[in-house]
């Protein structure tokens, strides 16, 4: 029997390398930076860099004055100067003469000739626009060349690289590309993972056999959403197909679906003890491995390179409990799918005191569904993989490991936050 870390590593090395990667031989996509910043970030994973980008002008642009204030000659420090003309953001102004102070605004150019800032807050008026009526200013005797200058290429150098091949394109590194004035980027495909859902019995949420659903004759296909959206959640392309306990029929489903589309196949159901285990018996003789893990729930794991479509792909294979399903996920596929589009690998995770006390098989590593109150974990529902709603209900997994048959309040256990 494997240990969670185990299966983990396995899984990890079947799927990493089939995934898309900067520098792999998949083409990348072009995409603009604008419609990246409005579809990235947590919840639909971030973008990976294809390629390295190179800044086509320096960040800054153009020598900038950090405040508000009046743009100088150092050299007139320490002397009262006329005002000129202000210079708002987003002009080109004259050259600055000397003995002269020209208002200026945070982000506006600087003038020719100026090199060095000083706050309006320091001048008599004391703020904008007031001090735009005064005819002289007096210049700080201690002002310096460079006092409050944003000088051009102060944060990247024209050419050099904004962001490189393999980084999340996260909202920092598109406001730096934006900053840069660069419009589109090759990105890494997204990876794609069909789901297949097993089980003569299922049936799609809404299907006009829904009357079948609450005769007590079929149930709904909650594996396939549940897992298509777990998939969303960290940026993959999902499609799903749901096949009979039929070798036959699943084998030609399964050709029909991946065909050239699909990275990964993950399915749930069918690799149990069962009479009609349908994953076992249409793929074991291709290459797929059962195993059992030291887990509770989704003790029964499958995996294994299946050759489908006329191609070797990667085939996860999770138990059809639907609790099992989505710890399966957590446990074993979501850190490597979350690694690839530059998600953290990790869910947030806390050790925190038991509020009740619980039960584990000892020799299990038991995943159990939990709320965090007043900075205590409450267990939701009972272990049973079949408890979905419980699943719903829950904020946390927490981890009550090998070895430990029972748990007292107070006792230390690890969660990992699922919100």
């Amino acid at each position: 029997m494997r240990t969670i870390g185990q299966h983990r590593d396995a899984v990890q090395a079947l799927v990493g390398p089939a995934l898309p990667t900067a520098g792999s031989s998949l083409p990348p996509e072009s995409s603009s930076v604008v419609a990246l910043a409005v579809g990235s970030g947590a919840g639909h994973g971030y973008r990976v860099l294809a390629t390295t980008v190179l800044a086509p002008t320096p960040l800054p642009a153009f020598d900038n004055s950090q405040m508000d204030g009046f743009a100088v000659r150092a050299a007139d420090a320490g002397t009262t100067v006329r005002v000129g003309a202000p210079i708002p953001a987003g002009v080109v102004p004259p050259l600055l003469g000397a003995g002269t102070a020209a208002p200026i605004m945070t982000g506006a150019r600087m003038p020719f000739g100026a090199d060095a800032v000083f706050p309006v807050e320091s001048t008599p008026a004391g703020s904008f626009p007031a001090a735009l009526q005064s005819e002289d200013v007096p210049v700080p005797a201690d002002l310096a060349s460079g006092t409050f200058v944003r000088v051009a290429g102060s944060d990247l150098a024209a050419g050099a690289p904004v962001a490189r091949a393999g980084q999340p394109l996260t909202p920092a590194v598109l406001g730096a590309l934006a900053g840069a004035g660069v419009t589109t980027v090759d990105v890494v495909r997204r990876p794609r993972v069909l789901v297949v859902s097993t089980g003569s019995e299922l049936l799609d949420p809404g299907s006009t056999a829904d009357t079948d659903l609450r005769a007590g004759a079929a149930i709904g296909d909650a594996n396939g959403v549940a897992l298509s959206a777990a998939l969303a959640e960290v940026g993959v392309d999902t499609r799903r197909v749901r096949v009979p306990d039929d070798p036959d029929r699943f084998l030609g489903a399964l050709d029909d679906a991946v065909g050239d589309w699909a990275d990964v196949v993950l399915t749930t159901g069918g690799i149990s003890a069962g009479a009609y285990e349908v994953v076992r018996q249409a793929l074991e003789p291709r290459g797929l491995v059962v195993t059992p893990v030291a887990m509770q729930p989704g003790g029964p794991q499958a995996l294994g390179s299946v050759p489908v479509a006329g191609r070797s792909v990667p085939v996860v294979a999770f138990p059809g409990n639907p609790v099992s399903a989505l710890v399966s996920f957590e446990v074993f596929l979501r850190p490597v799918l979350a690694r690839a589009v530059g998600l953290p690998e990790h869910r947030p995770t806390a050790e925190l005191p038991a509020a009740e006390p619980t039960t584990s098989p000892a020799g299990k590593h038991q995943v159990r569904r939990g709320t965090v109150v007043d900075g205590r974990v409450h267990f939701v529902g009972g272990p049973s993989s079949h408890l979905l709603w419980h699943y719903a209900e829950a904020t946390h997994l927490v981890h009550v490991p090998v070895g430990v048959a029972s748990v007292e309040p107070g006792d230390s256990l690890t969660v990992w936050s699922i919100r």
